[in-house]
């Protein structure tokens, strides 16, 4: 079963990727820009979501993707980590939000295991 150490394992092996703690909660970050965030309770993740993926997200699959209401202006979607799949798709979804976060010089090098 999926959890939030997954989560971070998966964040932290990606290329350059640094974790710090902010607002009491575990970010991770490549480039000084955050692409995974872990809530308190650890079960769910946050990443980057471009607002239109971002509904159509969570009109497909509400049981998984959500966004709280003060997240609701922001380019982020929640993931249920226990509606994951597998770690595949744990892994997919942790590498599509930091592709979105890396700079050009990491994208042109980066090959996603598979």
């Amino acid at each position: 079963m999926t959890d939030s150490e997954d989560v971070r394992r998966t964040a932290l092996s990606l290329p350059e990727t640094v974790e710090k703690i902010a607002w009491g909660m575990p970010t991770f970050r490549v480039a000084g820009k955050m692409f995974v965030t872990i809530p308190d309770d650890e079960t769910s993740f946050a990443v980057r979501c471009p607002m239109v993926e971002r509904q159509e997200l969570i009109a497909a699959e509400p049981a998984k993707f959500w966004v709280p209401p003060h997240e609701a202006s922001s380019h982020w979607v929640r993931v249920r980590i226990a509606a994951l799949d597998d770690e595949d798709e744990l892994r997919d979804i942790v590498v599509d939000s930091w592709r979105q976060a890396a700079p050009p010089r990491l994208l042109e090098s980066f090959t996603a295991p598979a």
